[in-house]
């Protein structure tokens, strides 16, 4: 009896050593079995394609599909920005297709209203003015969307003078300041010879969207004042106005796209202008500040770098 009872201890025991053991070992198995998926799932996340057993395991399957996602995805990809690339041309060419004969006929309009003219030519001169920039400001607000939507800000940094990107964004925005008998004041000596590492059309739109804002909101015959403070690291523009200002709690959310004051609800824009200043600066090291104090007026700062050895990009 007492044999017996050993024989099956031990047969127990036998039993029980049996069980750890072909636990640990599934254990041990599932783990690199594991730690190889999570492996071939990052190479795979990374675009990269996994090398194939060429065998009937399961883990060979789970290669094939992988790599079958990666084609799919990379090819996806390119089409993309093809179509990315395709959209872009073409807004730029209706783009340029429109402004050239919209900037003649408001050219033009405003040239017929300096004429003599009965008061019925002048009523239809006026209504062909306000036409006028209404299609202007709808073509600029178009351009700026369809960027934002399709993600075309792609920006090519070099080296670029501040002059000339002042000089340039001023002259986009002289018409209007015009009619409202705004001065802007640039120093152009302080620019002089001064060089930024920026895309120069993306920067010349950026400083242009900040200017334009400034004159929409400022009152009729007062002044935008535009200096340049060149620091070791960076080239700082800045535009001063003496318009309507930004409340203290709204000037961290004027940047988010499709964001406006209530204050300025009665005014034309659809809140893209500045979301586009912050992300043109931010893809090519810079950023952008405001101080504003409201109802007095507004300074925005934008910095760029001075050179392309600061931000890493070649």
């Amino acid at each position: 009896m007492y044999s017996y009872v050993v024989m099956f201890a031990f047969f127990f025991a036998g039993c029980i050593g049996s069980f750890f053991a072909t636990k640990w070992h599934y254990q041990s198995q599932s783990k690199k079995l594991y730690q190889n998926l999570l492996q071939i799932l990052d190479r795979s996340l990374h675009g990269e394609f996994v090398q194939n057993s060429y065998d009937e395991s399961m883990d060979a399957a789970v290669v094939v599909r992988l790599n079958r996602m990666v084609q799919i995805t990379k090819m996806h990809q390119k089409d993309a920005e093809k179509e990315r690339d395709t959209v872009k041309a073409l807004i730029s060419d209706i783009s340029h297709q429109v402004r050239t004969p919209l900037t003649n006929m408001m050219l033009y309009t405003g040239l017929l209203k300096e004429q003599p003219l009965c008061s019925d030519a002048l009523h239809l001169a006026d209504k062909l003015q306000k036409q006028s920039d209404k299609l202007d400001f709808f073509m600029k607000e178009l351009v700026k969307s369809a960027y934002t939507e399709q993600e075309m800000i792609a920006v090519r940094p070099s080296r670029a003078s501040v002059q000339e990107i002042i000089q340039t964004a001023c002259q986009t925005v002289e018409l209007a300041a015009m009619k409202k008998e705004i001065v802007i004041a640039a120093d152009s000596k302080a620019a002089e010879g001064l060089t930024c590492y920026a895309d120069r059309k993306w920067t010349i739109e950026a400083v242009a969207n900040v200017i334009e804002n400034a004159v929409k909101y400022s009152p009729e015959s007062s002044a935008i004042e535009i200096s340049v403070v060149p620091y070791e690291i960076f080239i700082c523009i800045q535009i001063k106005d003496r318009g309507i200002g930004i409340r203290e709690e709204e000037q961290g959310l004027v940047f988010r796209r499709f964001y406006r004051s209530k204050d300025v609800k009665d005014s034309t824009g659809y809140g893209i202008g500045l979301y586009l200043v912050r992300e043109v600066l931010s893809k090519q090291g810079g950023y952008v500040k405001i101080q504003s104090e409201y109802g007095k007026g507004t300074i925005v700062s934008l910095y760029f770098l001075r050179s392309c050895w600061i931000s890493g990009i070649q």
